[in-house]
């Protein structure tokens, strides 16, 4: 219950983390592509504060060179391709269908939510392996 309690946490800065920063381009832009501009660096920003949380916080992974960091964080992320899917389909479908900004963030933070379930069960199993710690 602790480690889910710590996950949910977590799960919840990164949310923070991307939808600050969509908030924060979406800001500072409003030409063509804003909204995918602004979705794409969220991703991105989340990602990687997500990994760096996850990493150390839950799944207490050390790597053992850079290089094994590097090649941990592009399998991270190729989990998380199939994570963003989700999050990304939430995002777009609240965009289109309510046509606002702040229902777009719901959508995103559902997606978000989902998708991180999901991540966590692909981390443990084929990311962050006992044997890789």
């Amino acid at each position: 219950m602790r480690l889910a309690i710590t996950y949910a946490i977590l799960a919840l800065i990164a949310t923070a983390a991307n939808i600050g920063a969509q908030d924060l381009v979406i800001r500072g832009y409003s030409g063509a592509y804003d909204v995918l501009l602004s979705v794409a660096a969220g991703t991105g920003i989340g990602l990687v504060v997500k990994y760096v949380l996850d990493k150390r916080y839950i799944f207490r992974f050390q790597a053992r060179h850079a290089r094994h960091d590097a090649s941990t964080f592009a399998l991270y992320a190729l989990m998380g391709l199939f994570t963003t899917v989700i999050f990304w389909g939430f995002e777009f479908a609240f965009d289109r269908f309510f046509e606002t900004k702040e229902m777009r963030y719901v959508g995103g933070v559902l997606g978000l939510a989902i998708g991180y379930v999901s991540k966590y069960r692909l981390d443990k199993r084929y990311v962050f392996r006992m044997e890789d710690a």
